[in-house]
């Protein structure tokens, strides 16, 4: 049973981690939520879960308007060939989350470490990161280093590199 949004908050504390979330309507696209920028500050999430030819998944977190050449992104985040979009079923098994709700902080629910996190360089000059608290009907900020300890803790350690154009 995935972990829900009071788990993770609860798993927050725990570590004594400081993090705000702001209730807001569902939002499917990155163009949906422009209008929460003035609302929330910090840097705004766009996730990828993508699949390589041998089954490995991978989780791309970038700051909401960059822009990723997805035909050869598999160079930079050692994938075994070219990438494609994970499929919906693939995403709740790994990840406990739907389409739509993507989100770096899903790691929670990856305790066997199959999904390889990978987040974009330019988003971690931001202090705040803003993600979704496993659904798309709120954000929750959290500091950048704090969002390091939470993925550590998860037994995730991000690669951080420049994958976006």
């Amino acid at each position: 049973m995935p972990k829900t949004r009071q788990d993770l908050f609860d798993c927050l504390d725990a570590l004594g981690i400081a993090h705000s979330t702001t209730e807001h309507a569902p939002v499917f696209t990155v163009a949906e939520s422009q209008s929460l920028r003035d609302l929330i500050p910090g840097g705004h999430t766009k996730n990828l879960f993508l699949k390589d030819k041998k089954g490995a998944c991978f989780l791309v977190t970038l700051e909401e308007n960059a822009e990723v050449d997805l035909k050869s992104i598999h160079t930079l985040i050692g994938a075994s060939g070219r990438v494609s979009f994970g499929k919906p079923e693939a995403l709740m098994e790994k990840l406990g989350v739907a389409p739509g709700s993507v989100t770096i902080l899903s790691a929670i629910n990856d305790p066997a470490h199959d999904v390889t996190i990978v987040i974009d360089a330019p988003l971690m000059e931001h202090d705040i990161i803003n993600a979704h608290p496993m659904s798309n009907d709120a954000t929750t900020s959290i500091g950048r280093e704090d969002l390091l300890r939470f993925l550590s803790h998860t037994g995730h350690e991000p690669m951080i590199l420049k994958v976006s154009a």
